[in-house]
């Protein structure tokens, strides 16, 4: 039987023949936000995110704070987003998907940016790592439920228009005193006063005396 030839051992920092490359520093952006009753808990969001990416070994390279309400425009967060578009961060640290996102739609729709830009993201609470393979499967899940909400909402419109002329409402935009100028100066030509015509067809006192105004300039 003939003997095994011995192979020799790859040297230490050697892959495969070739040198091993250093892992890639990743500069990480860290975004905390809590609501206006909530201000408290903003150290401690900031404390767990810096932690993380020291354990990471992430370089901090921006680290914004935000106290707003939930619905509110979130302007730390876009100077964030501002710096991914610049390349200036490689990933995106958040402590929470409702600290980052307005409603599903609006979470999905910067993921999708960060994405494109080649830029990670990383929920701490909920260990979604879009860096990762499984983490990227996730965000699939993330669009179906994003079609789900603008159901649901779209739904929700079409039953209240429908409950609207079932009860005889008018929907759309009121109309203007502009459109019943011609009904405006009959009335007064009949003697109703201003205060009235404008009580009987649902217009301005103001408009109404613009009208009349424009009307004896002629």
């Amino acid at each position: 039987m003939a003997a095994k030839r011995a192979f020799p051992k790859a040297k230490s920092g050697n892959v495969f023949g070739q040198a091993r490359r250093p892992a890639k520093m990743l500069r990480a952006g860290l975004y905390a936000r809590v609501s206006t009753t909530d201000q408290q808990t903003l150290p401690m969001q900031s404390r767990a995110l810096l932690e993380y990416a020291a354990r990471r070994g992430w370089t901090v390279s921006l680290q914004v704070r935000e106290v707003n309400s939930g619905a509110a425009k979130r302007e730390a967060r876009e100077k964030l987003l501002e710096a991914a578009r610049r390349r200036e961060i490689d990933v995106v640290l958040v402590w929470r998907l409702d600290r980052w996102g307005r409603s599903v739609t609006d979470l999905l729709a910067t993921l999708q940016e960060l994405e494109h830009l080649g830029v990670g993201f990383v929920s701490l609470t909920e260990a979604l790592d879009l860096t990762t393979p499984a983490g990227r499967a996730m965000a699939g899940l993330l669009a179906v439920f994003a079609a789900f909400e603008r159901e649901i909402l779209g739904e929700r419109t079409r039953a209240g228009l429908a409950h609207a002329r079932q009860n005889g409402q008018r929907l759309g935009r009121p109309a203007t005193a502009a459109a019943h100028a011609a009904e405006i100066r009959r009335l007064h030509r009949a003697g109703v006063a201003k205060a009235e015509i404008a009580r009987r067809l649902r217009v301005g006192r103001t408009s109404v005396r613009r009208i009349l105004g424009d009307s004896s300039q002629k």
